[in-house]
């Protein structure tokens, strides 16, 4: 691991010690995961994005997915 130096204001740092310590972790494994989480909602943004546009390149046709309405089963 890389050790980095960062400046926060402290009422983020009072709000991240309590959470750290509420779920019995340490601020800096806190830090790495709210990191991680961040990284994967910003790809999970890029990719519907990427969807987004191609469907806007490639609309959806009338019937193009009826074939499947049969394979249903909607439990009640």
């Amino acid at each position: 691991m890389k050790t980095v130096q960062m400046t926060l204001d402290e009422t983020l740092v009072t709000a991240v010690d309590e959470a750290a310590r509420h779920l019995g972790t340490t601020r800096s494994a806190f830090t790495r995961e709210a990191l991680r989480a961040a990284l994967r909602r910003i790809e999970i943004k890029k990719m519907e994005q990427k969807h987004r546009q191609g469907y806007q390149r490639k609309p959806v046709k009338q019937g193009e997915f009826s074939d499947w309405e049969a394979q249903q089963i909607w439990a009640e």
